[in-house]
């Protein structure tokens, strides 16, 4: 794969990325525990049949390896769950700005968990992205539609948050891939009681549409932008997975025509250009921050 194919790999994975609350919203008949289930199951047929090709080895599990993994398959069955809910109840578009402030939580998160110092630019970011979700609230109702999507997105971006906390500790330790299926895996497991009891009342249609977004949006996608990381730098990726939310949006307007007002495209710019922004300053602070520790 070179830089080119890369290049175009990442935008792929960002656009079907993009797509999840597309599926998730044309899956009518199907609760969000339904979604969640059938998403991760087809995930974990997607990413076994990823690294059984061309995938790496799988390295052995140790018993804190196991518990990181059930946490973090905890966490991603509430993300997605609430993700889905929100999807359901405000609409795509603000499902998907509510989830994209996640870099902000997770700044937030590494300053109250981790005892990590707020850079100036990080407090920028929250700043921005706070004046990007109120602008994106219709509404402070709590009891109309678009505010209560918009906290379930918030939800789920908080949950992402937590997630990537949990991955950033065991990195470097497991495959991406590796990690990813067993996560799924713990994520059919949660899901599956809640979801039993209707399974048998989905719509075929629907099923095609939840295969879709396990197999295309998790499995293909999350290969996707693995494989472009051997070629891409993590900053690149960034930036390219920032464009996430134009997709969604865009596809939203088209497939639902979900046509967002002037002011939640403000809000929404005011989110993306903080999350380019962050990912900006963050590569550029990487190269001195591994000089200081060189020179230590």
């Amino acid at each position: 794969m070179n830089h080119r194919t890369a290049l175009g790999a990442l935008h792929i994975g960002a656009l079907l990325f993009g797509l999840t609350g597309i599926f998730g919203k044309l899956a009518a008949s199907a609760s969000p525990a339904i979604i969640v289930f059938g998403r991760a199951a087809f995930a974990v047929l997607a990413l076994a049949l990823f690294a059984s090709t061309v995938g790496p080895g799988w390295q052995r599990l140790s018993g804190r390896d196991i518990r990181r993994l059930l946490l973090g398959g905890v966490l991603l069955a509430g993300h997605w769950g609430s993700f889905f809910i929100a999807v359901k109840v405000g609409g795509v578009a603000i499902a998907t700005l509510g989830f994209a402030s996640f870099p902000a939580f997770t700044v937030i998160l590494e300053g109250v968990l981790l005892r990590e110092r707020i850079r100036r630019n990080e407090g920028v970011l929250v700043l921005l992205v706070s004046i990007g979700l109120v602008l994106v609230t219709p509404s402070f109702d709590l009891a109309s539609e678009a505010t209560g999507g918009l906290l379930w997105s918030l939800l789920s971006g908080l949950l992402f948050s937590l997630l990537s906390l949990t991955n950033r500790a065991g990195s470097g330790r497991l495959p991406a891939v590796q990690a990813a299926l067993w996560q799924n895996l713990v994520v059919v497991l949660c899901a599956l009681p809640i979801a039993a009891s209707g399974l048998g009342t989905v719509a075929p249609l629907d099923w095609l549409w939840i295969a879709l977004l396990g197999v295309f949006c998790t499995g293909v996608a999350h290969s996707l932008f693995v494989a472009s990381l051997a070629v891409i730098k993590a900053r690149t990726a960034a930036v390219v997975f920032a464009m996430e939310p134009i997709y969604g949006i865009a596809m939203a307007w088209v497939v639902f025509a979900e046509n967002p007002t002037p002011r939640m495209l403000l809000g929404g710019v005011l989110i993306i250009f903080a999350i380019v922004l962050s990912s900006r300053l963050a590569a550029a602070q990487a190269p001195k921050q591994r000089a200081l520790a060189d020179s230590a």
